[in-house]
């Protein structure tokens, strides 16, 4: 009864330890998404077109009468 619990035991860590890299990996390629995602949106939004158009709806935004 014994062997068997402990064959199960070793074999249940075993895949427990097989995982243990990919919490960390997964991580990692988030995080490049992400850093990924925001050089792309400061791109858009650093560009002339979007950036002429941000300003005119500030400037809009600013000069509204209350």
């Amino acid at each position: 009864m014994f062997g068997k619990i402990r064959k199960t035991a070793a074999r249940f860590s075993g895949v427990c330890r097989q995982d243990a890299g990919m919490v960390t990996s997964e991580y990692a390629m988030g995080i490049i998404a992400a850093v990924g995602f925001a050089v792309l949106l400061y791109e858009v939004v650093t560009s002339g077109q979007v950036r002429a158009e941000l300003a005119a709806i500030v400037k809009k935004a600013l000069s509204a009468r209350m």
